[in-house]
């Protein structure tokens, strides 16, 4: 890891970017501009159903209409790209070979609804949206370590038995979290060919030097996932900055599935970006 600041902002194209979205990222920036450092673009495109290149070009108009900046990018290159996911699979695929050697991971065939339906409890680890994965599944040591690919299988980490991930947040402070109570074995790769979100996020931010993630507070849970995976590849994690979430006035969060107002929805409504920064809403929840 750089010993530079490097931050970096990694839309999900698979919609157009809400006010909690530029909430995020306006912060990675200022922390990087706070720090002398580096913003790096990222753009998340993995998955090949949701994901869509309106939405990818769209997040970049729409971030640079609401002020942001950054200096590498797929709009301006630079020196550790490419800068969409979709095209470092490579790099994905050279990792899991090494989880798969090592026999962190293994293949599963059971699906997201199969966990839910066996955890009887959809709102075990709501807060990563995924079920707490039955132990009684896991099989033996070593199951899978002859596959030549990780297609047509999902695959999960093994997370380890009696075992605490703790880390301290920047803004939070310190932050535990138990295996196998708060989350369990997790994916790594899905059956359709892509990698999951935390291995790809970990292979990229180790690749582009990344030094502190800036993200939402909802994915305190995948930072604890995330740490084992550098440990399990031998590489040094970055510091965290969890974010507060930006809600509506009935409380709800923002999100691309409730329909929240999009950013080129309130720039076609004739909003300027400076008055959404100093509104009420835009501090809410924030401690600086």
């Amino acid at each position: 890891m750089s010993s530079t600041y490097r931050g970096r902002i990694a839309p999900t194209p698979t919609g157009y970017l809400h006010l909690g979205h530029a909430r995020t990222f306006w912060i990675a920036m200022e922390r990087a501009k706070e720090a002398g450092g580096q913003l790096i673009f990222r753009d998340e495109d993995l998955d090949p159903q949701r994901c869509k290149q309106e939405f990818s070009k769209g997040a970049i108009e729409d971030l640079r209409w609401f002020g942001c900046d950054w200096q590498e990018g797929p709009d301006v290159g630079g020196s550790v790209g490419p800068y969409r996911q979709s095209d470092r699979m490579a790099s994905f695929l050279t990792a899991w070979e090494q989880l798969k050697d090592s026999g962190y991971i293994y293949p599963c065939e059971k699906s997201r609804k199969d966990v839910a339906r066996a955890a009887q409890a959809p709102h075990a680890d709501e807060e990563a949206s995924e079920p707490i994965y039955p132990e009684s599944w896991r099989p033996p040591l070593g199951h899978g370590k002859d596959a030549q690919s990780p297609k047509d299988s999902n695959w999960r980490f093994r997370v380890p038995e009696d075992r605490t991930i703790e880390f301290d947040d920047i803004r939070l402070g310190p932050c535990a979290f138990d295996c196998l109570r708060d989350f369990g074995d997790f994916l790594v790769w899905r059956r359709d060919g892509v990698p999951a979100y935390e291995l790809a996020v970990v292979v990229d931010d180790a690749a582009m030097q990344i030094s502190e993630v800036v993200r939402g507070e909802d994915l305190l849970i995948s930072t604890a996932r995330q740490i084992l995976l550098y440990e399990a590849l031998g590489l040094q994690p970055p510091q965290f900055y969890h974010t507060p979430l930006l809600c509506d006035t009935s409380g709800q969060r923002l999100a691309k599935r409730n329909r929240s107002l999009t950013l080129r929805e309130l720039r076609e409504a004739g909003h300027q970006p400076e008055n959404l920064r100093i509104s009420e809403d835009w501090w809410s929840g924030l401690d600086d």
